[in-house]
C-alpha cells in the first residue's frame, strides 16, 4: 500500500521502445473493493491517462527477480513454514499454502515470425491467477529468471505455463505448454519439461526450464478437498494464427505447383514435343476409354 508509479510507452513497427510520460497513483488513499476512475495528467508531455482501478486484497501474488526471490531468505522462509504448520491447521482454512516458481528459461522454441524468430513470453496460471513474464525479443532461447509467488486455493489445482510469441497489437500465437499437478512438485529441483500442443497430447517444440517450492497446510489442503471447486474462467483464444496462415500459404502453393506441372504435361503431348510420351499418354487414354466401355456392356 504506497505510491504506484505508472509509465507510458510507445513501440513503432520496428519495436524500438520509447517513454512518453510517467504518472503516479497513491494507493493507500484509494477505498477497497470498488472501481476507482482515475485521470491521470502524463508529466513531462501532453495527454492524460485514463484508469479504472479495483483493489482487492489477494495475498501471496508475487513478481520478482532470481535476486530477491522470497524462500531463498531463510528467515522468510522459516516464517512462511511456521505459517503452514499443523499447530496453525485451525486458523484462516482458506490460507493452505504457497506456490514458488521460478521461470528460468526456453530452448529451441518455434519460430513463429517469417523472420526465422519469435518473440516469447510466458504465462503462468493457477486456477483463477494469471502472472506473466516480460517479453524477450528475436529470441528463440530466452532467460526470463523471473520468480512467481502464487497462493493456493486447492492442493489438487495443475499449474499451467504456456510460452507465446507476442505478436504487436494482435493476439499472441501460440509457442507450447506444460501442465504441473501441484502434489507431483518437488521441492527446489530445477527441471526441464518438453513442451506441448494445447491439448497437452503431443509434443510441440522446444523445452521450458521451471524450479518450483510449494509450501502448505495438509490438514487445511484435506479439508478443502471436500468443498466445491472454484470456477474456473475460460477466454476465448481463438486467432489468426501466423503459424497456420504460413503453413496455408505452402499448401496452396504446393497445390498449384501441382495443377501448373499438370497443365503443362498436358499441353505438351497435344502439341507432340516429344513423340514418344504423347503416343504413351494417348494410347493409355484410349485403352482407359476401351476398358470402360467393356464394363458397360457386362453391366
Amino acid at each position: 500500500m504506497g505510491i504506484l508509479d505508472i509509465e507510458v510507452w510507445g513501440k513503432d513497427s520496428r519495436k524500438h521502445e520509447e517513454r512518453l510520460g510517467t504518472c503516479k497513483v497513491d494507493i493507500a488513499a484509494l477505498p477497497l473493493k470498488q472501481a476507482n476512475r482515475l485521470e491521470l495528467p502524463l508529466e513531462s508531455c501532453l495527454g492524460a491517462l485514463l484508469m479504472l482501478i479495483t483493489l482487492t486484497p489477494c495475498a501471496g501474488v508475487s513478481v520478482s527477480d532470481l535476486c530477491v526471490c522470497p524462500l531463498a531468505d531463510p528467515c522468510e522462509r522459516k516464517q512462511i513454514a511456521q505459517r503452514y504448520c499443523l499447530q496453525n491447521s485451525l486458523k484462516d482454512m482458506k490460507d493452505i499454502g504457497i506456490l514458488q516458481v521460478k521461470v528460468l528459461k526456453a530452448v529451441d522454441l518455434l519460430a513463429a515470425d517469417f523472420s526465422g524468430k519469435s518473440d516469447p513470453f510466458c504465462l503462468l496460471e493457477l486456477g483463477n491467477d494469471r502472472l506473466q513474464t516480460h517479453t524477450i525479443y528475436k529470441n528463440l532461447n530466452p532467460e526470463w529468471n523471473k520468480v512467481f509467488t502464487f497462493p493456493i486455493k486447492d492442493i489438487h489445482d495443475v499449474l499451467e505455463v504456456t510460452v507465446f510469441d507476442e505478436d504487436g497489437d494482435k493476439p499472441p500465437d501460440f509457442l507450447g505448454k506444460v501442465a504441473i499437478p501441484l502434489l507431483s512438485i518437488r521441492d527446489g529441483q530445477p527441471n526441464c519439461y518438453v513442451l506441448k500442443n494445447k491439448d497437452l497430447e503431443q509434443a510441440f517444440k522446444g523445452a521450458i526450464y521451471l524450479e518450483m517450492d510449494l509450501i502448505y497446510n495438509p490438514v487445511k489442503a484435506s479439508i478443502r478437498t471436500f468443498t466445491p471447486r472454484e470456477k474456473r474462467f475460460v477466454e476465448d483464444t481463438r486467432k489468426l494464427s501466423k503459424k497456420i496462415l504460413s503453413r496455408d500459404i505452402d499448401r496452396v502453393k504446393r497445390i498449384t505447383m501441382a495443377m501448373w506441372n499438370t497443365i503443362q504435361f498436358l499441353k505438351s503431348c497435344f502439341q507432340w514435343e516429344s513423340t514418344l510420351r504423347s503416343a504413351v499418354a494417348f494410347v493409355s487414354i484410349g485403352s482407359s476409354g476401351d476398358l470402360g466401355q467393356r464394363k458397360e456392356g457386362l453391366l
